[in-house]
């Protein structure tokens, strides 16, 4: 990982352009890619099983229609761990190409085939590869529905962190649900946690009193004076989602301290060029 006066190459639920979000595939990928770290997201299923998934259904990125046409809008919370491992979340990328990686020919046969039946992770894994591999993870905890709020997310995470024996300066918890963060903090303190702003649907950038120490904002909607602003304030400022190449190099330029991208790739052949 590079030292603290470096830009970190977060990959976005994995490199994502290169292989199916939010599975080993993407994540040994973005390793390969000679990505600093992951970002990925963290729900759970109906038995209290954290995995890794970042939509509210799983009709997008899996088979769900064919497993289970008659629950297939059903959300992921209503779902048992043994039932999400029948789905297949690898082959919607073959069939869709949402990046034309594969058009283009920057995804090989082989790697296709092994797509096919990618299964759906558990966190416990994720973090035990980026332990094996010095990666940085970013821990975004999707904010519960209704039905399972009671749920004490925050406090499985932090257990499983723990018994993983994952150092505090291989990971940081992210959420746009800032009360997580505050819960992160009051059990843990030393453990990084990042305020996720300009979500959908406003799309507007709310730094509060900057009470954070790390935010995560949207690229999108950024500027050169909120960034000059929030250093001012000592926070630190990640980024995503930074996928052209002049925005990353401007970002790293302007003192960011993670580019959240889908393409880990990009960010890593500028980083070697700049060397």
């Amino acid at each position: 990982m590079p030292d603290s006066k470096h830009t970190y190459n977060i990959a976005h639920r994995g490199a994502r352009s290169l292989a199916p979000e939010n599975t080993m595939s993407a994540f040994i990928k973005a390793w390969q890619m000679g990505a600093h770290g992951i970002e990925t997201d963290v729900s759970v299923t109906s038995d209290g099983q954290l995995i890794l998934f970042h939509d509210e259904t799983f009709m997008r990125t899996t088979n769900i229609a064919e497993i289970f046409p008659k629950r297939k809008k059903e959300p992921l919370h209503s779902f048992t761990w043994e039932e999400v491992q029948t789905l297949d979340a690898g082959s919607w990328f073959i069939e869709d190409d949402p990046f034309a990686s594969i058009k283009s020919g920057k995804v090989t046969l082989e790697e296709q085939q092994a797509m096919i039946n990618a299964s759906i992770p558990l966190l416990e894994e994720l973090l035990l590869f980026v332990k094996e591999k010095s990666l940085f993870v970013i821990i975004e905890i999707k904010h519960l529905p209704e039905a399972i709020i009671s749920f004490p997310i925050v406090e499985k995470v932090l257990t499983l962190v723990d018994s993983v024996q994952l150092p505090p300066n291989m990971f940081s918890i992210s959420s746009f649900n800032h009360l997580y963060l505050k819960k992160v903090a009051a059990l843990c303190p030393d453990i990084e946690v990042n305020a996720l702003i300009g979500g959908y649907p406003l799309l507007i950038h709310n730094w509060g009193e900057f009470e954070f120490e790390v935010y995560i904002a949207n690229a999108n909607i950024i500027d050169s004076k909120q960034i000059e602003v929030a250093l001012q304030h000592d926070c630190q400022v990640n980024l995503f989602t930074v996928n052209d190449p002049k925005d990353m190099v401007r970002f790293r330029k302007e003192g960011v301290g993670k580019i959240i991208t889908d393409y880990p790739q990009l960010l890593a052949h500028l980083t070697d060029c700049a060397r």
